[in-house]
């Protein structure tokens, strides 16, 4: 790897939900520390609005956030792959890191339902971070 921050990508099938909270979390609490990429196997053609909304209640915005298709390069430039239920639609090469998070789905929930998902998100990057050796960033209240 020739850049100096650890690159981070997370993967799920239609990277519209799970995959892009991963994403805001790991931007946000990282600082930019961490090169962060997601994507999907099967793109939506919108990010989930509930995803969004979520994110948004803890002072993240992914609302310009684009679901974009998974590539062979993605992961090839990736140190760290972490999938979320796309099976065995990522490509493996030796020497990465691997790890899938079994989450809920949050497509078609209710933003009751997704608030846990987002806070399971939200501890395991942070245990990530920890692995990484990256510092986490406390996120500044808005207002």
């Amino acid at each position: 790897m020739n850049h100096a921050n650890p690159s981070v990508l997370f993967v799920c099938v239609h990277n519209a939900g799970r995959s892009q909270m991963a994403a805001g979390f790991l931007r946000a609490l990282s600082g930019g520390a961490v090169d962060v990429r997601s994507a999907g196997s099967l793109p939506a053609e919108h990010i989930n609005p509930v995803a969004v909304e979520a994110m948004r209640e803890v002072g993240i915005d992914i609302r310009a956030e684009r679901p974009k298709v998974l590539t062979t390069d993605a992961v090839r430039d990736s140190d760290v792959v972490i999938t979320m239920g796309c099976g065995d639609a990522c490509p493996i090469f030796p020497g990465k890191r691997y790890e899938d998070w079994e989450l809920a789905d949050p497509a078609g929930q209710g933003l009751a339902a997704v608030r846990p998902i987002r806070d399971e998100i939200h501890t395991r990057i942070r245990a990530l971070l920890t692995d990484l050796g990256v510092d986490p960033v406390e996120p500044t209240p808005a207002g």
